[in-house]
């Protein structure tokens, strides 16, 4: 028989683990097959809210807010693209760390327009696999119109500053819940398993969440 499940995923589109553990969680649930029925929504998360719209080169960005070296982050982006490639996810050359609101912005707008999920993934792709600025109003557009999304629509969505409030409104209900750090994936709304996990830990919890019914 067939379960239903809610999985709610607060996540950003500058996070490589993010994209990792989302492409990780789908592998789990087509593994999972007929078992569930599953509803991803996707939530915002900002982790560079400050962030000004020209952006920062990755390595200066990193450097000041973790302490890390250009040797350490080199170590960890090529961990991430072999974590990536397990799970399908090619990540390409990342020079570069952008502000992300208006994306989550237009996110918003394609959860009312039932688009949601195929927009997080064609951004992921745009940011992590090509290299593309997410501020990018002419990149967001694209990527709308990429996933059969009126691109004009979404022009008007990011030039009149749309869905600010509510996205703005989302971002602190899920801080206020104990989140400071993505991906945050919550099943159910009541089990939550952070970071970007193997495709068996996701399938093992979804397994047990089934069974407890």
């Amino acid at each position: 028989m067939t379960q239903p499940l809610t999985i709610d995923f607060v996540s950003d589109i500058a996070c490589p683990w993010c994209a990792i553990g989302l492409s990780s969680l789908q592998l789990a649930l087509s593994r999972l097959g007929d078992a569930v029925d599953a509803q991803i929504v996707v939530h915002p998360f900002e982790l560079n809210p400050q962030m000004g719209p020209q952006g920062e080169a990755i390595v200066e960005y990193l450097g000041k807010k973790y302490g890390r070296t250009p040797e350490q982050i080199a170590e960890t982006q090529a961990m991430i693209r072999e974590r990536g490639a397990s799970v399908g996810f090619d990540f390409g050359p990342r020079a570069h760390v952008y502000n992300t609101f208006d994306a989550h912005r237009l996110l918003h707008w394609a959860g009312l327009e039932g688009k949601q999920l195929p927009l997080k993934l064609a951004l992921l792709r745009a940011y992590h696999s090509d290299g593309k600025d997410p501020s990018n109003h002419d990149v967001l557009a694209e990527a709308a119109q990429s996933v059969g999304l009126d691109a004009h629509a979404a022009r008007n969505v990011l030039q009149n500053g749309d869905y600010a409030d509510e996205v703005r409104a989302e971002e602190r209900e899920f801080q206020s819940h104990g989140i400071q750090s993505v991906p945050a994936i919550i099943f159910n709304r009541r089990y939550l398993v952070s970071g970007g996990q193997p495709v068996e830990t996701f399938e093992q919890v979804i397994q047990q969440i089934l069974a407890e019914g």
